[in-house]
């Protein structure tokens, strides 16, 4: 065999074990990124993230990812002046850019519409739902469109459903002959039920799952469902940053309907 051929093989050879190890790069750093997720360290997650991407650039993955550390650190900004609030609006609104992308690359994957219905729907509280009706829309259709797709696990799928009900929730505040003109008129807390209904049995156990349940229930006046619920959250166990926070609400909400 000729040198050259011999060289060529060669250069084949270190391609393919190359690629194989940045595919375990990448995937390294997912997990990282992940793990950090788990333990609620936000502003790490972030930056593994922001690692994958410069090394990997153009993966819906690490986007998808990027979209979600900065919904959670924005969540967790201080919030009292105008600086401030800015610049939680800056988080937002790079979430959304980040999960938009991954929506971009990767069409038929249900968590790039998810993430994309959770990045629009903070702008939207931030705004106003009723100040930002198209951005509430788009939450609709994008959650919809998970749903439709149905890929992710129970995990994507309890999220798309949650981020669902509680839209038709937050629509229904406002009666349905003003909402209406806005077109808005699709808000239905009965499908607020049943959306989140699925989502607590796709995820059981999810304080802030059950928390928006029982909100729904007592719309629909449906009080021994509502307290029964509300009860449970405290044996849930802890899965999120905020659940202590959700478990004092729930404890609230429990007194102000406890004798209905």
């Amino acid at each position: 065999m000729k040198p050259f051929v011999y060289k060529m093989l060669f250069l084949v050879v270190v391609f393919l074990i190359s690629s194989v190890s940045f595919a375990q790069s990448l995937e390294e750093l997912l997990k990282e990124g992940d793990n950090y997720v788990a333990q609620f360290e936000n502003q790490k997650a972030l930056e593994v993230y922001q690692k994958a991407d410069k090394l990997f650039p153009n993966n819906w993955e690490v986007y998808w990812r990027l979209s979600r550390a900065y919904v959670d650190i924005g969540e967790h900004l201080p919030d009292k002046t105008d600086k401030e609030k800015d610049t939680q609006l800056e988080y937002y609104k790079k979430a959304f850019d980040f999960a938009d992308k991954a929506v971009k690359l990767a069409p038929t994957q249900s968590i790039t519409y998810v993430r994309r219905a959770i990045a629009s729907g903070r702008i939207a509280l931030f705004e106003g739902v009723f100040s930002a009706v198209g951005t509430v829309k788009d939450v609709k259709n994008d959650c919809e469109k998970a749903i439709q797709l149905g890929n992710g696990g129970n995990y994507v799928q309890a999220l798309a459903h949650y981020v669902l009900g509680r839209t038709h929730l937050k629509v229904c505040e406002k009666p349905y002959l003003v909402r209406l003109p806005l077109g808005l008129g699709w808000g239905d807390t009965e499908k607020a039920v049943q959306l989140l209904e699925t989502a607590n049995k796709l995820r059981p156990n999810f304080r802030m799952f059950m928390l928006e349940l029982a909100k729904a229930y007592i719309e629909e006046d449906e009080f021994a469902k509502a307290k029964d619920l509300l009860l449970k959250i405290e044996k849930a166990p802890v899965a999120d940053e905020d659940d202590d926070k959700v478990l004092v609400e729930a404890k609230q909400l429990y007194e102000k309907i406890k004798n209905e």
